[in-house]
């Protein structure tokens, strides 16, 4: 297939379309409910304190790795990070994926440091539905509103603040989360645990990324050939079992696919560049 690796870039910087390759990792601490069950789900239970004192530090590891290259949403005792894959370069692929590993490292010796069940990790690519929330939140005409009537002399300053620091959002959404079926293949292979062959507190990784299962960067386990029958949806993933040292190329290891490769393999498709030109937003 065509890789832009091999022939330099096809899409030209900034290029937009309607539909984009993103990598999602979504990790679960293995064991929280069980643990917060045994509270009877009460914060105020004498068991409670051990299990919402982990949440935390669950929260706090995320946000400590949480940066513009790789951006988190948190629900309760799990977390997804995503980010958009470029069209032109391998290296934001292989950013993310060391930066996942980082994530899972410290928050398993964390919980290992701890005698706990630590987490189980997933990351998968997928294409995913570009959108925005504009529109979709009263806060922005809120503030608007605030800042015409200022600007008109119809409310001072102290009183347009005021107002200002009274607006709360009503309505939240992810647009990166949307219609991302990067996500959805992350969070349900997660979810399918030991019954879909990803077993225990590991890193799991979609061989998608890689343009081939074994990589000499890379230590790896067993490739484990997944699917949901409910859902269609296929991938082989592998654990992730280290990185031994070794030089990179400039833009990142050679074996690692970028955006573009990985949407001509998840299409089979060596053309889906014009397909992705050619598509429109759904309204």
């Amino acid at each position: 297939m065509t890789s832009a690796a091999n022939h330099g870039p096809l899409v030209r910087k900034g290029a937009a379309f309607p539909f984009q390759i993103a990598a999602v990792c979504w990790i679960d601490l293995l064991g929280y409910g069980a643990m917060i069950a045994e509270a009877e789900f009460n914060p105020l239970h004498v068991k409670a304190s051990e299990a919402l004192s982990r949440l935390r530090r669950f929260h706090d590891n995320v946000a400590l790795h949480s940066s513009r290259y790789f951006r988190t949403l948190v629900m309760n005792d799990g977390a997804a990070a995503y980010r958009d894959l470029s069209l032109r370069s391998r290296a934001p692929t292989h950013d993310f994926l060391m930066r996942a590993w980082k994530l899972f490292q410290s928050i398993r010796n964390d919980e290992t440091g701890r005698g706990l069940p630590g987490a189980r990790l997933v990351l998968a690519v997928g294409f995913r539905m570009r959108g925005r929330r504009a529109g979709q939140d009263a806060m922005a005409n809120q503030f608007k509103s605030v800042m015409r009537r200022y600007q008109k002399g119809d409310i001072g300053g102290e009183q347009a603040i005021r107002e200002a620091a009274s607006i709360r959002q009503t309505f939240d959404v992810v647009p990166q989360l949307q219609a991302n079926f990067a996500f959805t293949k992350a969070y349900v292979a997660e979810r399918s645990g030991t019954k879909g062959g990803l077993a225990g507190a590991n890193f799991f990784v979609d061989l998608t990324l890689f343009d081939s299962p074994t990589q000499e960067w890379i230590q790896t386990g067993e490739t484990v050939k997944w699917s949901d029958e409910r859902l269609h949806m296929r991938a082989s993933f592998a654990a992730i079992l280290g990185f031994p040292p070794f030089k990179h190329v400039e833009g990142g290891p050679l074996g690692i696919r970028d955006g573009l490769q990985i949407a001509q393999y998840l299409t089979q498709d060596p053309d889906v560049l014009t397909a992705l030109r050619k598509a429109s937003k759904p309204r």
